[in-house]
């Protein structure tokens, strides 16, 4: 199928996209990473220098939050279940997919613009690849520059059989066990019917205690399509996957919930995670790529972690 066929253009991505960027407001992050006391891989784990210089303030703030965030929490909150999620996954890996190259998916992404952002006015290629250029600025790996470039191509989940935007964006979060406190808006969960589940609202759940996030099932949204789409289908490290997969797990990565499940693995991908993070959000203020003159670059990049070419999506 042609790449231009995939697109329903009846969806509102530009909706999408103003909702995805409110949803930044109430996790902008506030200061710099620590540094990581595992030195095993400096050129990860330093603190970022791009962002040194940038007045954070002037990026948006929690108590900003606008009503569209609380009600777009409201819905997802109600509707992200255990038996949603067991479908949803089923329905993913039994539909037909369609096939197209990561930069051709970028094309498509780019139809996803939000011109009412005050942090950026850019096409989502751009911010992609503002993201990568930062990272490559700062010496990041070129594996993590690859993953700053493809972060977000998982919002291509919105023509790809999703139920509305709440499936699509937002902060994550387990399903199967008790919805954690530190998860944003946590009172409206009281409607989810997960939350009143003999098992399911217990603190593990289904799960055992360190189990490791690799077996517990994140709500699903463009993170966790994407994670499925590139862990069998490229060569990043785990590093890599835990970037795509985890970035939007705030209430891990941020408040420091759900460290009862997490294993020795988890701690690797923590770290990775919170290195990740500045590049998404701050990058943004950067000048405008020019993406005729970097698309060499980066073909380049996709093509030595991508070497099968075509993806299925």
């Amino acid at each position: 199928m042609a790449p231009g066929a995939l697109v329903d253009y009846d969806r509102d991505g530009a909706a999408l996209e103003a909702t995805s960027d409110n949803i930044d407001t109430v996790n902008y992050l506030k200061g710099l990473p620590a540094k990581s006391s595992n030195d095993d891989d400096d050129d990860l784990h330093a603190v970022s220098q791009f962002d040194s210089d940038k007045d954070k303030t002037q990026f948006r703030q929690y108590d900003e939050a606008c009503d569209r965030v609380k009600a777009f929490y409201k819905e997802q909150h109600e509707k992200q279940t255990v038996a949603y999620n067991l479908r949803v996954r089923n329905q993913f890996h039994a539909r037909q997919k369609h096939e197209m190259t990561v930069w051709e998916a970028m094309e498509k992404l780019n139809t996803l613009i939000d011109e009412s952002d005050p942090d950026t006015e850019l096409g989502q290629i751009q911010h992609l690849l503002q993201s990568a250029e930062a990272m490559r600025r700062d010496g990041r790996p070129r594996w993590m520059q690859v993953t700053g470039l493809i972060h977000d191509l998982g919002k291509l989940l919105f023509f790809y059989g999703s139920e509305g935007q709440w499936d699509v964006v937002g902060d994550t979060f387990p399903v199967g066990c008790a919805f954690d406190n530190r998860i944003i808006y946590p009172d409206t969960f009281r409607n989810n019917p997960d939350s009143a589940d003999p098992i399911y609202a217990t603190e593990n759940g289904i799960y055992a205690p360190g189990c490791g996030l690799d077996n517990v099932m994140l709500s699903w949204g463009h993170d966790e399509y994407l994670y499925h789409v590139v862990k069998d289908q490229s060569t990043l490290p785990r590093e890599a996957l835990a970037m795509i997969r985890y970035h939007s797990f705030y209430p891990w990565h941020k408040e420091g919930a759900y460290r009862h499940l997490m294993n020795e693995d988890d701690e690797v991908a923590l770290r990775a995670v919170k290195a990740f993070n500045p590049y998404d959000l701050y990058s943004k203020s950067d000048g405008v790529p020019d993406v005729d003159e970097l698309k060499p670059y980066y073909m380049e990049l996709i093509d030595e972690f991508f070497p099968q070419k075509v993806l299925k999506w």
